[in-house]
C-alpha cells in the first residue's frame, strides 16, 4: 500500500496559540463552499445527459449495441464517481484533521474491551490508513495499554470500511447497498476484533514491537478554518491523485462486462443457487491486489450480470480488507499464528455475510 502524505502544517514541539481568522474571512469561505457546491450539484445533474450525447448522439452508436452500453456506461460513471470523490474527499479530509493518530490513542485509551472495540472501528473510517500511519498507530497501540482485540478492530475497519468504498457504493449502488457495506463491514471489524481479544494471543506480536516506545509518526494539528480547508484540498490531490487510474481501470473493466458479458452469465458462477460460490469469492479475492477505487466499479458490472449480492460483496471485502500486501506489511508487526487467526476471523466473518445475504435477498 503506497503512503498517504498529507500536508504539514510546519510541525513542531510547541505551536503557538492560533489566531481566529477575522469574521469576514469565515464568511467568504462558507460563501464560496456554498456556491462550490451549487455548481457541483448542477453539473452532477447532468452527467447523465452528457453521456448519451457523446455516446449517441455525438459517436452515432446505438443504444442497443454492446459498443454504446459499454461507452455510455464508461462516459456517465467515470466523472460521476470521480465527483462524488472530490467531495466526500474534501468533506472527510477536513474531519480528518481532528483525528491525528496521537488523539485516536488518547481516545481509545482506558476504555473497556467491547466499548473499545465500537470506538475503534468507527475511528478507523475516519483516520488514515498508511504505511506512514498503520505499523505507528499499532505500536502506539500497544505500547499504551489498548488491548489487541481494540486494535484489530481498528486495523480491519481502516482499510475496509473507508470512504471511498462507501461513496463508490453510493455513486455506483445506492445508498442501500452503500449502508449495507457499512453496516456489515463494521459488525465483522467489531466482533472479529472482540474474538481476537477473547484469544489472548499478546504474545504472538514481535518482540521488538513490545520494546518500542511509544511514538509514531509526528503530525501536526491544523488549527483554524484555513488549514483545515489547506488539510482537506491536500487530502483530495493525495488521495484522488493516486486512485484515479485504478477508478478508470476499474470501471473500464466494468463496462465491458456491462456491454459484452451476455445476461445471466454471471448467475452461473457467482449466483444464489451455488453453494460454493461464495468461499470460491473470498479464496479468488485474498491474493488480489486492489482498493476500493478499482473494484467498486467491477462489483457493480457483476451484480448486473447475474452475480448474487452477497457472493459479490464477500468478493470486495476480501479483496480489501486480506489482501496478500496488506499480511506482508502486518508480518512486521505480528507473528504467523496471529496473522493466521487473522485471516481465518476476518475471513470467517465475511463468508457468514456472504450466505446470509444469498440466503436473505
Amino acid at each position: 500500500m503506497q503512503p498517504i502524505k498529507l500536508t504539514n502544517f510546519a510541525a513542531k514541539p510547541e505551536q503557538p496559540r492560533p489566531q481566529p481568522l477575522p469574521p469576514a474571512v469565515t464568511i467568504r469561505y462558507f460563501a464560496a463552499g456554498i456556491f462550490a457546491l451549487a455548481v457541483w450539484f448542477g453539473v452532477y445533474k447532468q452527467l447523465s445527459s452528457f453521456a448519451d450525447f457523446i455516446a449517441f448522439d455525438l459517436c452515432n452508436l446505438s443504444p442497443d449495441s454492446r459498443l454504446g452500453k459499454a461507452t455510455q456506461f464508461f462516459l456517465y460513471d467515470t466523472p460521476k464517481v470521480l465527483m462524488l470523490l472530490v467531495l466526500v474527499v474534501f468533506a472527510v479530509g477536513i474531519l480528518r484533521s481532528f483525528f491525528t493518530p496521537e488523539r485516536t490513542r488518547k481516545i481509545l485509551a482506558g476504555k473497556r474491551e467491547s466499548v473499545g472495540n465500537v470506538l475503534a472501528a468507527l475511528l478507523g473510517i475516519v483516520t488514515p490508513f498508511c504505511s506512514c500511519s498503520a505499523v505507528p498507530l499499532f505500536i502506539g497501540f500497544v505500547t499504551a495499554g489498548i488491548p489487541l482485540g481494540v486494535t484489530f478492530s481498528f486495523l480491519i475497519a481502516a482499510p475496509m470500511v473507508n470512504e471511498v468504498a462507501l461513496i463508490l457504493l453510493y455513486g455506483l449502488l445506492g445508498w442501500k447497498v452503500a449502508l449495507l457495506y457499512l453496516t456489515t463491514g463494521l459488525a465483522i471489524a467489531i466482533v472479529a476484533g472482540w474474538t481476537i481479544g477473547r484469544l489472548h494471543m499478546e504474545k504472538y506480536v514481535e518482540e521488538w514491537v513490545k520494546n518500542v516506545l511509544d511514538g509514531g509518526c509526528e503530525t501536526a494539528i491544523p488549527r483554524n478554518l484555513h488549514e483545515r480547508v489547506l488539510y482537506g484540498w491536500q487530502a483530495v490531490k493525495d488521495i484522488v491523485g493516486r486512485v484515479w487510474p485504478l477508478v478508470i481501470l476499474g470501471i473500464g473493466v466494468g463496462a465491458s462486462i456491462h456491454g459484452y458479458v451476455p445476461e445471466g452469465f454471471m448467475a452461473s458462477i457467482m449466483g444464489k443457487s451455488t453453494w460454493w460460490s461464495v468461499p470460491l469469492a473470498v479464496i479468488i479475492g485474498i491474493p488480489m491486489y486492489a482498493n476500493a477505487a478499482g473494484i467498486v466499479p467491477v462489483l457493480q458490472a457483476l451484480l448486473a450480470k447475474g452475480a448474487a449480492l452477497g457472493t459479490a460483496l464477500a468478493f470486495m471485502m476480501s479483496v480489501i480488507a486480506l489482501s496478500l500486501p496488506e499480511m506482508v506489511i502486518l508480518r512486521k508487526v505480528l507473528k504467523p499464528r496471529l496473522i493466521a487467526t487473522f485471516i481465518g476471523v476476518v475471513g470467517s466473518g465475511i463468508l457468514l455475510v456472504g450466505f446470509l445475504f444469498n440466503l436473505i435477498i
